[in-house]
């Protein structure tokens, strides 16, 4: 998997874990859902996102430098 795929992944992760934390534990989960999608509205006008850079720290390689699975 490449970078792209990850952060789509933990950020649907996240978005479902907090919607079901948000309708069993608490209607404050919902904040964290907000961030997280302005977040990908905020990558997608800079073209940078601090998980992406967490991922590359980590050797997660980039979608052009990834091979097919």
């Amino acid at each position: 998997m490449n970078v792209e795929r990850y952060l789509r992944l933990i950020a649907g992760a996240i978005v479902v874990a907090t919607a079901v934390l948000a309708a069993f534990h608490s209607p404050y989960w919902l904040l964290f859902t907000g961030f997280v999608g302005l977040n990908l509205v905020q990558s997608a006008f800079t073209n940078w996102c601090p998980m992406m850079t967490f991922l590359r720290k980590l050797g997660v390689p980039d979608a052009h430098n990834a091979t097919l699975p």
